[in-house]
């Protein structure tokens, strides 16, 4: 069996797309488990915590936009 990530994006099945996509999804959700916990540091920085709240939100519309892409196919 190919690995889906290492094919070109024009040479994936609809299936191997998906596979893509569900593996992305999961990447974002840990990658916002790290920005959460960054969060709870209590950094003392308000420009830092701006930031990182502004990451999460960004990261979480990534992710929703992939579910939704991935619901779609």
């Amino acid at each position: 069996m190919r690995n889906a990530m290492l094919q070109p994006p024009h040479a994936r099945t609809a299936g191997e797309h998906r596979q893509v996509l569900r593996a992305a999804v999961r990447q974002l959700e840990r990658a916002s488990l790290y920005l959460a916990a960054v969060s709870w540091m209590a950094l003392d920085d308000a420009p830092a915590e701006r930031a990182v709240n502004s990451l999460r939100n960004s990261l979480e519309d990534l992710r929703r936009h992939l579910v939704d892409l991935r619901s779609e196919r």
